[in-house]
């Protein structure tokens, strides 16, 4: 029997980023056997959106020449906004798209960085409520969690589970998502 390498996941954070997307994200994907790599676009040291401390694995720049299976952006503010400002965050996912990878947001992050970034391009999306006016080059559907051809997107911090579930579903198939999901004791 041959070794599949584990899905190359990579979550961006920055000052400000939804706490309980992010983490919940990255504990998610773990747990599911996923290699997830936490890079922030500002310090290794992060401030999270309600003052929680997260410390990335590494900064944006350190995962220019990696291929990932899967990039995933919380949601929060002004997280998204820091995110959306980082070129390099933006080269990398406009690289990952044109090279046919997976790739998602939650909250703000489906509008202030993916339409904002032209990266949507007619896709099924959701997103926070609050932007729903600014999903300019997707097609918002007002769903929890939205999965499409290549993204996947999710409406907020109440939504975190069921989207991070809905990634594992997508790396690894359902059953594994259902494995997952039953020690957590999701219904």
């Amino acid at each position: 029997m041959q070794n599949v390498a584990p899905p190359k996941v990579l979550v961006p954070i920055a000052d400000g980023t939804e706490e309980i997307e992010a983490v919940c994200i990255i504990d998610v994907l773990r747990r599911a056997g996923a290699e997830v790599t936490v890079a922030s676009v500002d310090n290794l040291e992060i401030t999270a959106s309600r003052g929680v401390q997260i410390v990335a694995d590494c900064l944006i720049e350190d995962c220019q020449d990696i291929d990932y299976t899967l990039i995933v952006l919380p949601g929060g503010i002004p997280g998204a906004e820091r995110l959306r400002d980082s070129p390099l965050l933006i080269q990398l996912l406009h690289r990952h798209k044109a090279a046919g990878g997976l790739y998602g947001a939650i909250c703000a992050a489906p509008a202030l960085v993916l339409s904002h970034h032209g990266l949507l391009e007619g896709c099924p999306v959701t997103g926070h409520p609050a932007f729903a006016d600014q999903l300019n080059d997707g097609q918002p559907v007002a769903e929890r969690v939205v999965t499409g051809d290549r993204c996947i997107t999710s409406q907020g911090p109440g939504t975190a589970l069921e989207f991070a579930l809905a990634l594992v579903a997508r790396l690894f198939g359902p059953d594994r998502a259902t494995e997952v999901a039953a020690p957590m004791l999701v219904g």
